[in-house]
Parts: structure tokens; C-alpha cells; sequence
């Protein structure tokens, strides 16, 4: 929940014109009717940029976002539209991600950048990004937008109207991605391929780099995959297909001259902050604590968290259930609570003023009902006046099962309190490490030698892009962490 950059239920609304005429496709020359204007796409994405730097900041590194931005730069102007005004950025997520809005606006998160293993793997997912704006994906996909929020908990365990409600209580941007065909997904593997290959990079490290994605995907579960691969479908034979288009493209070319620069790109994320910024909020024993607001609560146990920029939401994992916290609106808690009852559309049971832990509090019962499906859901909020500020808990819950939660829910709500121990408002994240292999050996042994306990071997192997078992020789790099 990081600094709770709100805006309230701003949610992105994209309108398309309907051209008259066929347009030429920069990438592949032909003629095809598209839904939206160039001047429309440009517009568009410069419109969400804003929202999109608010919603999750960008990461404070300065080396870093020179380099995305130099190297955008560079493939943009071999690209097939040099003559648009792309912008390239880092946001501080450590969600692996990476994602373009139409008109040339590029994301990558610090999340990503953590799990590159060489400037090739880097140039060719940048390609990939830039492919799909110069090739007019949004543009051509009119049909399948979708409005989609990063980590959004609701899409993966919840139920169909609890998850229906979650999107509603949204406080906040919700991301713009273009969910793209496996056509266009293979189109930009094709042009990320070209792209990193005409500034001198070998593309065949981004089929390698795919291959990290999956193992990722793989260790997280069904449910749990890296947003990369949700909002990118990844064909079985894609791995293969890279290399093979990585052939074609080298034909003619001295590949001796193609870079990798895998040393060189290791030392430049050296200190860079890998997983969650505890300073944003984190779980420890069952209790989520916040350094910077400094707060605290309890979370039930074995129930999944997700912490947003927008809201911490929380679920059982029969998806029958919800928490979401996050800010409300008002002066007072009177009129917050108005505000919210009035935005959600919510039939109020019962209202009654309390506090929890010293702290005044308003909690509200209601029930909110799906105009479509005319299916209900229960609804317990508790908003809480701490400082300046006013949270909001939401549990909800269908209603025959909403008694089964609501101790969970009283629980959560009625401890939250100041966050007062100095133990855990100064935890310091978790940074990448690059170290000196020492000795020849395995991976396995090289990361234990740099202070990797056990358990983590797999997690970071894959972040290196290897397996416990292979060889490293003395004076080789590899990640490690620290704090």
C-alpha cells in the first residue's frame, strides 16, 4: 500500500473512433481497418502515463532509468515508427512485469529488471514491449481490452460476486494492459527479435529468458503466475520459435559482434531492491505492519494477501470470503462513510459509532446487490480515524456464508493500532547482491558460500537463471541478497 497514492475511483475510460478508411499497418504494410485514430492512440496513452507513475512511483535509481531510457531510444529509432515520441520507465513494483500503452509508452517494473540475467535477455523483452506499439496492438484490439489491476487477489481465488465487488470498492487506478492474441504475442516476439538485433544484441537470450518466466510460473502454482505471463500467453513452442527467428535475423550478421553483456548488466542492478519494500507495508507472523504510516493489524492465518498500491486485500483460499483495506474519503468519518455507502451503491442494515483501540470508529452492515444477477453480497465495514487519515475495512462475504467470517473479520478490524516498536518500522528491504564466485563448483554451493540459506537455493537459481546444480568457475558473478 505504498504512501496510499489515491485517486479516487478514477477509473481509465478509453473511447475509440471509427475510421471511415482503411490505415496501413507500419509494421506489416497492409491495409486494415483499425478502431482507433493514431492521434487517438497517442492521446490515449499520454492521458494514463500520469495515473500510472502515481498509482506505483517510480524507482529511484537514476543509472537505471537512463539505461531504459537510452536503449528505448536506440531500438525506437530502428524501429517501424521512429517517429514517435516514445517513453520508457521504471516503476518500483516487484511484480515481474513488464507492459506498453498504444501511442509508446513503455513500463518495465524493478521486478523484472531483478530477474534479467544480461542486457540481451533485457533488449530483447524491450523489443518485444516496443512491438507491439509500433505493430498498433491496441489499436487492433478494440475487443479485448480490459481493465485489469496488478495482483488484483479477486481474479485469482474469489468468487464470482465477491470478486465483482472487489472491482467496484477498487480506491484507485486501475492499469490499462492490452490483452493481446497468441498472433500478436508472436509478432512481437518476431520484432523484439529484429529490434534487439539491429542494435547489436543476440536475441537469442530472449527465448532463455522465457524460460525463467515459466520455471516462475511453475514454482509459484497454477493460480500465481508472473503478471508477464497472464497478460502475455505463452505458446508451448515459444521458446523454440525465438531461437529459430534469432537464426533468421543473425543471417548476415558478425556474431561475434553481438553482445550479451552479462557482467555488465549484473553490476548495474547490484543494490537493487528485490521483492516487497517492507517500507510499504509487510506481513510478518500474521500481522501486517506499515514503517512509513505506521500501523499495524492482525491478518487471519492462511489467508492469502496481496498489497497493492491501492489496497491490502485479503482471502481464504475457498475464495468465499474478502478483506480489502484501504483509504476513505471524507473530513469526518460521518462523511466518509456517506460518501462510501452512496459510490458503492450499498442497502445499510445497521450503522453504530465505537473505537478500536482508542480510536474512534464507525462500523456499517449492509448488503449490495448485482443489478444483472440480482445476487447479494454482506458487507461489514469498520472506518477508523487514525490521525490525519480515515481507513476503511471491507469484509464481505455471500450471505449465507458470512457468519462463517465474521469473527475473521472483527478480528482483523478491531486490531488495528499503532505501530509503536522500532523493530518494525526500521526493517530495511531486501536488496540483490552481486557476488564473486570464490571457488569452482555448483551454483548450490556458490550461493550458500554468499550467505543464501538452503530453502532459498531454488528461488534463486531462478533468479539467476540456472539450476542448483550447475557449474560456476571462480570469478563468476551471480546474484545474491542482502539487506
Amino acid at each position: 500500500m505504498k504512501k496510499f497514492r489515491v485517486l479516487q475511483y478514477a477509473f481509465l475510460s478509453v473511447g475509440f473512433v471509427l475510421l471511415g478508411a482503411c490505415s496501413k499497418n507500419p509494421v506489416t504494410g497492409k491495409k486494415q481497418a483499425l478502431l482507433m485514430s493514431e492521434e487517438r492512440e497517442i492521446s490515449l496513452g499520454k492521458q494514463s502515463d500520469p495515473s500510472i507513475v502515481a498509482s506505483f512511483g517510480m524507482y529511484p535509481d537514476e543509472t537505471l532509468q537512463k539505461f531504459i531510457d537510452s536503449k528505448g531510444q536506440q531500438m525506437a529509432k530502428v524501429s517501424h515508427r521512429p517517429e514517435l515520441a516514445f517513453e520508457f520507465k521504471i516503476l518500483d513494483s516487484p511484480v515481474v512485469n513488464a507492459f506498453a500503452l498504444p501511442g509508446g509508452y513503455v513500463y518495465f517494473t524493478r521486478g523484472i529488471l531483478a530477474h534479467f540475467n544480461n542486457e540481451a535477455e533485457f533488449a530483447g523483452v524491450l523489443g518485444h514491449e516496443i512491438g507491439h506499439v509500433t505493430a498498433r496492438h491496441g489499436a487492433q484490439q478494440q475487443r479485448n481490452q480490459i481493465f485489469a489491476q496488478v495482483g488484483l487477489i479477486a481474479g485469482v481465488v474469489l468468487a464470482k460476486d465477491v470478486a465483482q465487488f472487489a472491482q467496484q470498492a477498487q480506491q484507485g487506478i486501475q492499469m490499462l494492459l492490452l490483452k493481446n492474441g497468441r498472433d500478436h504475442e508472436s509478432q512481437s516476439d518476431e520484432l523484439g527479435v529484429l529490434y534487439s538485433t539491429k542494435i547489436g544484441y543476440d536475441s537469442h537470450e530472449m527465448a532463455d529468458f522465457f524460460s525463467t518466466l515459466k520455471r516462475l510460473s511453475d514454482k509459484s502454482g497454477a493460480g500465481s503466475i508472473p503478471t508477464f505471463l497472464s497478460t502475455h500467453p505463452d505458446p508451448a513452442d515459444r521458446y523454440n520459435e525465438v531461437h529459430r527467428l534469432s537464426d533468421l535475423a543473425q543471417q548476415g550478421v558478425n556474431k561475434g559482434s553481438l553482445k550479451v553483456n552479462r557482467d555488465e548488466y549484473l553490476r548495474m542492478i547490484d543494490g537493487l531492491i528485490y521483492g516487497e519494500d517492507p517500507k510499504q507495508g509487510y506481513v510478518e507472523r500474521d500481522v501486517f505492519y506499515h514503517p512509513e504510516l505506521k500501523f499495524e493489524f492482525n491478518v487471519p492465518r492462511n489467508w492469502r494477501l496481496q498489497n497493492s498500491p491501492q489496497q491490502v486485500q485479503m482471502a481464504p483460499e475457498d475464495g468465499k470470503g474478502m478483506m480489502i483495506f484501504t483509504l476513505a474519503q471524507g473530513e469526518s468519518l460521518e462523511a466518509a462513510a456517506n460518501q462510501m455507502v452512496q459510490d458503492l451503491q450499498l442497502q445499510v442494515k445497521d450503522r453504530r459509532n465505537g473505537q478500536v483501540n482508542g480510536l474512534s470508529a464507525l462500523t456499517i452492515e449492509s448488503e449490495q446487490t448485482n443489478q444483472q444477477s440480482q445476487q447479494s453480497i454482506r458487507i461489514i465495514s469498520t472506518l477508523i480515524k487514525y490521525g490525519e487519515l480515515i481507513y476503511v475495512f471491507h469484509g464481505l462475504s455471500s450471505p449465507q456464508d458470512f457468519n462463517n467470517y465474521r469473527s475473521q473479520f472483527n478480528n482483523s478490524m478491531q486490531s488495528f493500532k499503532q505501530l509503536t516498536d522500532p523493530s518494525k518500522i526500521n526493517v530495511k528491504p531486501e536488496r540483490v547482491k552481486i557476488v564473486t564466485v570464490q571457488q569452482d563448483g555448483t551454483l548450490a554451493n556458490a550461493l550458500r558460500q554468499a550467505g543464501v540459506t538452503s530453502d532459498r537455493f531454488d528461488e534463486f537459481a531462478i533468479l539467476n537463471g540456472m539450476q542448483q546444480t550447475d557449474r560456476v568457475t571462480r570469478g563468476t558473478l551471480i546474484k545474491a541478497v542482502s539487506k
